[in-house]
């Protein structure tokens, strides 16, 4: 019974570090944070640039979301993104994502504290978004994403896709939806380093993208004009670690106030997480405002906060 339960674990394991581009798993939104980003099935606000393009066919207002996360070990990610509705059916969407942190010092073999001299480290990605409403019940989406990642002298470049799709099943409010991130080809770093002793080096090992494969399901178990609960499961399956599953839950005060929740299970370091958001209706747009605390087991903490503005 032991084996059994340790086998997906045990094989998970073994993928880890195969991949690169991490920054591209920190995940965007203090709603979808909040909800332990048990989000792919519910996916219906300017966020669903990241989690699941499909979603962007499921509302109709015109949105700008800005994400800022103060994630772990003084790091900070953002993600800027704008979604226009063509018509009722088709939707279009762009988004930057940014991973920045202060230059770090460069140390050697000899010069353990410090040579004087600073490299710095920064990630980018660019996407284009498209999303198409084939009937009430049925959508899909899809990103196409450039990537670049700086460290000091190397740059790695590349083109990856998502690809997600988002089914209103008829049984109530149920909904399925199915993403795949972050697809693409192997990446490898370009650039030339002097080492110690005066060597070069300018040959580099690939890796693949971080490219995940999830399933999520949601529904609302309560709902009137006053009160909605919604709850959602997603089992992800990363190309670099084992599988895992999120938990989930929303609660909305006449659509004006919101507290959220959620649980990871067979995730390193992450856990719990919770947060509140705030509709704030004026004459001519709708602002939302999201925060979201993700606890780490001993890195810390991590703190994130997003605006939406819709029209």
């Amino acid at each position: 019974m032991e084996t059994k339960a340790q086998l997906l674990p045990i094989l998970g394991e073994q993928r880890v570090g195969i991949s690169t581009a991490q920054f591209l798993k920190i995940g965007v939104g203090g709603r979808a944070a909040a909800l332990g980003e048990a989000f792919v099935a519910i996916a219906d606000d300017a966020s669903a640039l990241y989690w699941n393009p499909a979603g962007l066919a499921q509302f109709k207002k015109n949105e700008v979301i800005f994400s800022h996360n103060n994630w772990v070990v003084d790091i900070n990610h953002d993600f800027l993104g704008v979604v226009y509705h063509l018509d009722s059916d088709n939707t279009l969407g762009a988004s930057l994502t940014a991973l920045t942190m202060d230059d770090m010092a460069v140390t050697t073999e000899y010069a353990p504290f410090g040579t004087g001299e600073y490299f710095s480290f920064t990630d980018i990605a660019i996407s284009l978004s498209y999303a198409r409403k084939m009937t009430e019940q049925f959508s899909f989406g899809g990103t196409v994403k450039y990537v670049e990642e700086t460290l000091d002298k190397l740059k790695m470049r590349g083109v990856m896709i998502d690809l997600g799709t988002y089914y209103k099943t008829g049984l109530g409010s149920t909904r399925f939806a199915v993403t795949v991130s972050n697809f693409g080809a192997e990446l490898a770093p370009d650039g030339e380093i002097v080492l110690v002793g005066n060597r070069n080096k300018s040959e580099w090992q690939s890796f693949a993208p971080p490219t995940i494969f999830r399933i999520g399901f949601a529904l609302e178990p309560y709902q009137n004009d006053e009160h909605r609960v919604t709850t959602s499961i997603q089992l992800n399956h990363p190309n670099d670690n084992s599988e895992n599953l999120v938990l989930g839950a929303e609660y909305a005060w006449k659509e004006l106030f919101l507290i959220r929740g959620g649980y990871k299970f067979n995730v390193d370091e992450q856990n719990y997480s919770f947060g509140a958001g705030l509709n704030v209706p004026i004459s001519f747009t709708e602002i939302t405002i999201d925060y979201a605390y993700a606890n780490f087991s001993r890195l810390g903490s991590a703190h994130r906060f997003s605006i939406i503005l819709g029209i």
